[in-house]
């Protein structure tokens, strides 16, 4: 069975975005970049909420992010070989090639597809997320913990659910971000 992966970045306190829904806290570098890359290409499925797929989407719409390094254009081909679905109530069509939209989260067909796929998936949207781990559906948890607090926003894990988790690895990179990366344990 392929593992469901949620990777996602956070604020030192726990935060994806801040109060007013941004996330441009991140001082990016080529050594972290190339980590993402990583771990996405070997990914078969993406799973997103709307928000992040429309920031993520223009890896395939806008040739110009893959033409400013190679680095760029590595990840914007391990993005583009991904499925993709996206799970939205108000998005009325995607941009992306093999990308399917779907109205709700759906529990047993996740499981379905964690069954049948070849290669691990990941998800991504901290919404989207929440309900993977209390459908007991997440496998591994990747989290980017960025050198900042933002005070308040939205989280990066889920509320008012507990979720135990087993540290499998961890790196530091020179702009102070650190990755963790943990196995949610079944309770």
């Amino acid at each position: 069975m392929a593992k469901l992966i949620y990777v996602t970045n956070v604020s030192i306190d726990g935060y994806i975005e801040d109060e007013r829904g941004a996330f441009d806290w991140r001082p990016m570098d080529d050594e972290l970049f190339a980590l993402y890359t990583d771990i996405l290409r070997p990914v078969g499925t993406f799973l997103y909420g709307r928000r992040l797929y429309e920031a993520m989407a223009v890896w395939e719409t806008d040739a110009a992010l893959a033409a400013q390094s190679d680095l760029t254009a590595d990840f914007a081909s391990a993005w583009q070989a991904a499925s993709k679905v996206v799970y939205s109530t108000t998005l009325a069509t995607v941009s992306t090639a093999d990308t399917r939209l779907e109205r709700r989260f759906d529990p047993a067909a996740v499981h379905e597809l964690k069954a049948t796929a070849s290669s691990d998936l990941t998800v991504g949207g901290a919404n989207l997320a929440a309900q993977a781990f209390k459908a007991g559906l997440v496998d591994e948890c990747q989290l980017f913990i960025w050198p900042v607090a933002v005070g308040g926003g939205k989280p990066g894990l889920p509320t008012g659910m507990r979720t135990d988790l087993e540290l499998l690895d961890e790196r530091r990179f020179r702009n102070g971000v650190v990755n963790l990366r943990y196995r949610p344990l079944k309770q």
